[in-house]
């Protein structure tokens, strides 16, 4: 019994997976095989059976969160659950309101667009949007000057899937449209090691629990980030060991690579060595910390910054990031003033007043 729970038996789509640069192998293709999010699981079983009893297509639905959680997986696995076929694209690819229409029109009665990244849509593209996700219509304007006019083209009904990770940058208009708004979560260890078990059993790797546990507990809660680890564990284990992945082996593999034992790689360390040695432990503005680690603001923002939140390693307060004393542990550092605390304290005291 313990042996076929961390070699699982595979389906036929699971084994026909020819190539490992491919990830698409490595997606569940229904709500029962999806680990984690089980509220939003429930929603969606409720809200997807309850559009397949009435025959008609579902809500729209928008997914935000950190990337590497799931969305695109949920997006593929709502098309495979209404049995239509999923069209995908992103914001930043319709730079002109003609490739959404050109996308539109060519839809099937019932099938899924989904759109990662929506909050890059332009101005225009989003406006034509409106119409066709609350009545099915696209209004075209043919012309220019004073011989322009307006043609409304029925498009088929249809249900819009769409990705987030910044949901403050989605205008109200357009997020108020979706019938369904969820923010996906970080995942515990336990739900990570599942994913793992199942990934290793679709490469093929020999893997036992505690190994598995080991990848699972340094993936910052993020099923994309624990396989890729999974993957170079299994490089390590197969150039420097036996080939198998036990405890020991995932700790000197992630120690190759950079993984430390909280889940930090080179980056977030560098971070947080930047913000207690450079800066004294803050404040300091986002821009100037990214800066400092040659990192663009927006991926300190919404990449890094998340998880060193999380785990308690830095604050934000209105003068900027702070370290906190379990950043200065982790680096084995001595804070050069204990001061620290009572000034991030006094920062949110002038910012309510």
């Amino acid at each position: 019994m313990r042996d076929e729970l961390l070699s699982p038996k595979l389906s036929d789509e699971d084994t026909n997976f020819n190539s490992e640069v491919d990830m698409s192998g490595l997606r569940p293709n229904s709500l029962k095989d999806f680990v984690g999010q089980t509220e939003l699981k429930e929603h969606l079983e409720i809200i997807l059976g309850a559009a397949r009893k009435r025959d008609k297509p579902s809500d729209h639905l928008l997914f935000a969160g950190p990337p590497g959680l799931g969305k695109t997986t949920l997006a593929n696995i709502v098309a495979e659950e209404m049995g239509v076929t999923l069209h995908s694209t992103s914001g930043p690819a319709l730079e002109r309101a003609g490739d959404l229409a050109a996308i539109l029109t060519k839809l099937e009665p019932g099938d899924v667009l989904f759109i990662d990244e929506i909050h890059r849509l332009s101005k225009a593209v989003e406006e034509v949007l409106y119409p066709a996700m609350e009545d099915f219509q696209l209004d075209i304007v043919l012309g220019k000057g004073p011989a322009a006019r307006s043609v409304r083209l029925p498009v088929s009904p249809f249900t819009l899937v769409a990705a987030t990770t910044r949901t403050g940058l989605i205008t109200g208009p357009l997020r108020d449209r979706f019938g369904l708004v969820a923010r996906l979560d970080y995942y515990e260890a336990t739900d990570l090691q599942e994913i793992v078990i199942r990934s290793a059993g679709i490469f093929d790797i020999e893997i036992d629990e505690k190994g598995s546990s080991e990848i699972a507990r340094r993936a910052r809660g993020t099923p994309r980030i624990a396989n890729r680890l999974l993957r170079r564990v299994r490089d390590y284990a197969e150039m420097k060991a036996s080939g198998r992945i036990d405890e020991a082996t995932a700790n000197e593999g992630l120690k190759v690579f950079g993984i430390d034992t909280r889940g930090l790689d080179k980056v977030d360390r560098g971070i947080l060595g930047s913000l207690c040695k450079q800066f004294d432990g803050g404040p300091v503005g986002l821009s100037t910390l990214a800066i400092s680690v040659s990192e663009p603001a927006e991926t300190v923002e919404d990449v890094y910054e998340p998880f060193l939140i999380q785990q308690g390693f830095i604050m934000r307060t209105p003068r900027g990031r702070v370290a906190t004393d379990a950043a200065w542990e982790h680096l084995d550092l001595k804070p050069k003033s204990k001061v620290k605390t009572k000034d991030s304290q006094d920062l949110f005291s002038d910012f309510e007043e």
